[in-house]
């Protein structure tokens, strides 16, 4: 498809990906594949209605009305099943943004707090530097398939557990939970009062055959004991116009999540982010069906080539996100060797996975958001690194 196979080059733009492999990588001399943001174009309707607030020229306070929310209700019950009221909606930055409010406004300094690892980075920051307690629920990996240990899970609820973040889908396996596997988390954290976190960010990035379920959906009351986080970000490739929302029924969590976000003066989106969700939500879904499509050949692409001209990676089938979870235990490397190896032999900059968890240290994390010319560019220039170690 033409508008995901374009390349457009995003150098001096002050892009985190590309302008600053240096800091991140101390080379300049990566393919950078790394970051969860795409090089695909936002969609027309997105780049068209900022445009055209832009041409206003007029940037004052901006307020997010019935119609920004009522986008985000009408994608919820469209693309996820999901009836919400306008009244359950807070909204801040960025999700990330959200979870540190809500580690503050739910839990105390000392609290545990569980993870689901390996696990994306920032859930460990947002539990650490609010000095409570990490609590690791290790996913179970057999056959090259991420499963839940729900007797271990169960067993950490046990100990006091206060709060419990749920990636879902997960990152950065790829898991797409399944209605039983919620089910049974429900249950668990109903039965423990435990409270449910839920960054569901990857959730419109689902492929064929798996269908995501925001958790707080499956009953009223499993819904009152969730906060969900949202954003179109990851979907329409808007990271950095910092537009997210967060979903609370219950009236005395969400009262005590507003106080916090305000209090810290983070509780409202800029012009442009406001303009951007909005256009997304209601005019970017054929968008996003294609991309999909783009996502799963890319998928199959590095899964194909991998297996073919080279035995020693593997990569974990994702059921949905744009990020693969690849193991490189094969290649018998330690995590500093293994980075090393990806950087100066590879060239291609991917995430490590022991930024995840100790969990994650024979893997890497590969972002395939990218025209097929630059995924196949990266993908041989690490088949070619490996075959000639």
């Amino acid at each position: 498809m033409e508008v995901f196979n374009t390349w457009h080059d995003r150098k001096n733009t002050r892009s985190i990906k590309w302008d600053m492999l240096q800091d991140v990588f101390n080379t300049d001399d990566v393919l950078p594949m790394w970051i969860a943001d795409m090089d695909f174009k936002a969609p027309q309707a997105v780049n068209e209605a900022l445009i055209q607030r832009a041409q206003h020229g007029i940037y004052g306070y901006t307020a997010i009305d019935d119609d920004v929310k009522d986008s985000i209700v009408h994608w919820l019950q469209n693309r996820h099943n999901w009836s919400i009221d306008h009244k359950w909606l807070s909204f801040s930055p960025g999700v990330v943004t959200s979870l540190h409010i809500a580690i503050q406004a739910f839990t105390e300094p000392h609290d545990k707090v569980l993870i689901q690892t390996p696990v994306y980075t920032p859930f460990y920051n947002v539990i650490e530097q609010h000095d409570r307690q990490i609590i690791k629920n290790k996913l179970i990996l057999e056959d090259n398939y991420y499963t839940i240990d729900f007797e271990d899970f169960e067993e950490k609820l046990k100990q006091g557990v206060k709060a419990f973040i749920l990636c879902s889908p997960h990152n950065p396996v790829g898991r797409v939970w399944t209605l039983e596997e919620l089910q049974e988390i429900a249950r668990l954290c109903l039965k423990y009062n435990v409270l449910i976190l839920s960054d569901d960010i990857h959730g419109d990035l689902i492929f064929q055959g798996h269908r995501h379920i925001p958790i707080a959906s499956l009953s009223e009351e499993i819904s009152r004991q969730t906060i969900t986080f949202m954003s179109p970000s990851k979907t329409f490739n808007l990271a950095g116009l910092q537009a997210s929302y967060v979903i609370t029924e219950n009236d005395r969590l969400r009262k005590m999540l507003d106080n916090h976000l305000q209090k810290q003066g983070v509780n409202s989106l800029n012009t442009m982010g406001n303009t951007a969700l909005e256009a997304a939500y209601m005019h970017g879904e054929p968008w996003l069906e294609k991309l999909l499509v783009t996502l799963e050949e890319h998928q199959d692409y590095v899964t194909k080539m991998f297996s073919e001209q080279t035995n020693e990676l593997t990569v974990i089938q994702a059921e949905g996100t744009y990020l693969l979870w690849i193991d490189c235990s094969r290649l018998q490397m330690d995590t500093k060797a293994l980075q090393k190896f990806m950087i100066e032999q590879a060239k291609v900059g991917l995430n490590p996975g022991a930024a995840y968890g100790k969990e994650g240290d024979q893997f890497m994390r590969m972002n395939i958001a990218c025209p097929r010319e630059i995924l196949g560019k990266g993908v041989q220039q690490i088949i070619t690194a490996v075959n000639e170690r």
